[in-house]
């Protein structure tokens, strides 16, 4: 039963919208009466929600999200450092962690690119994008991709580290193709480094929430 739940709830966050029951049991191979009793469990503890004749995500499920911490202290020591790499470059912007042999997004901040790659809080990734291979760690730190991955979109990457000098997260910029990359590589440096002098102090430099701001 456990594992229908986790199922049910995976399939409404593919989703993105509210999704019914005869489309969930196809999504997750499980019987429709099945569907209906977990649902209603689901929602009885706020995992999910009904809207109309559809079901979505609920807020319990967002605030226990909001509780993971990749490692102690990084998402807050991120905060401000990826809003003002989005406020200096335009780029979208997000902090990844490396998790089952792939890059998750763990905070994003949506830029001027966010139509040919919208960003997401959740989504993962291979590790041959720039910010995969920051993870993987490279001896001179900065990563670039010149439409390397994707064709219209260029990227620049830096691993985040822990005081004790293991990389943690890694930090990338995204931005259209065309554009000079040496202003965004600066302020992803910064970026990165912002970080990792913030997990050093065991600080959280930003009061502000980590979520999506208005689309350029």
């Amino acid at each position: 039963m456990l594992e229908g739940a986790f199922a049910l709830l995976e399939a409404l966050r593919l989703y993105d919208r509210e999704a019914g029951v005869t489309e969930l049991a196809l999504a997750c191979g499980v019987p429709k009466g099945t569907v209906h009793r977990l649902l209603d469990q689901l929602a009885a503890v706020g995992a999910v929600e009904r809207k109309g004749r559809g079901y979505r995500l609920g807020p319990q499920v967002f605030r226990l999200g909001q509780a993971w911490q990749p490692h102690p202290g990084l998402r807050a020591a991120a905060r401000l450092p990826l809003y003002r790499l989005r406020g200096a470059t335009g780029a979208s912007v997000v902090l990844t962690v490396l998790r089952q042999e792939l890059a998750m997004t763990v905070c994003s901040v949506p830029g001027e690119p966010e139509s040919l790659v919208p960003v997401r809080d959740g989504m993962s990734f291979l590790l041959d994008t720039a910010a995969g291979r920051a993870l993987r760690g490279t001896r001179g730190g900065l990563v670039l991709d010149r439409e390397d991955v994707m064709e219209g979109v260029a990227c620049a990457a830096v691993p985040v580290r822990s005081p004790d000098g293991r990389t943690v997260a890694a930090v990338a910029g995204v931005v259209r193709a065309g554009r000079p990359l040496g202003p965004l590589t600066q302020a992803v440096a910064e970026a990165g480094l912002a970080i990792t002098r913030a997990l050093a102090r065991g600080t959280a430099p930003a009061p502000e929430p980590c979520r999506a701001v208005a689309r350029a």
